[in-house]
């Protein structure tokens, strides 16, 4: 563990590394999102639970209000022009009145994390109701 600025950068779980690795070359159509939490203890980022076929919506209940989450979310977007793609998508919920001892662990390991699976559409949210298909599409579109 390196301490940065006072920032704790935990480390990302091994198996969860490898569960990324997969997730990434998945073959399903429907969104599936993998959410992840910081062990505070271990100072690593591990897996909280998996989800297949999951809305934006469904996604948005599976979320702790008063703490932040790491979520990994391969979602079916469809085009204005009718193409669909499968962007994989990673949004930080850090709602407002978490700890700021947990807001730092988590704002400290978010670029390893974003780094060890390779992502590039990265996304915050600061309140859970944030997070809706339209919100999602929204940020899409900034994508080409």
């Amino acid at each position: 563990m390196r301490k940065s600025d006072s920032l704790v950068v935990c480390e990302v779980d091994p198996e969860l590394k490898e569960k990324l690795r997969k997730f990434r070359f998945r073959k399903e159509t429907d969104n599936a999102a993998i959410i992840m939490k910081v062990d505070k203890d271990r100072q690593m980022v591990v897996l909280e639970e998996e989800f297949q076929n999951i809305s934006p919506e469904e996604l948005k209940m599976e979320l702790p209000e008063r703490q932040p989450r790491f979520v990994v979310y391969s979602y079916k977007y469809v085009h204005d022009d009718g193409r669909v793609s499968y962007p994989l998508c990673f949004i930080f919920s850090s709602p407002v009145g978490c700890k700021p001892e947990q807001q730092m662990m988590y704002a400290g390991s978010k670029n390893r994390l974003v780094q060890t699976a390779e992502l590039t559409k990265v996304f915050e949210i600061r309140t859970t109701e944030d997070l809706t298909e339209a919100w999602l599409q929204e940020k899409l579109s900034f994508f080409r």
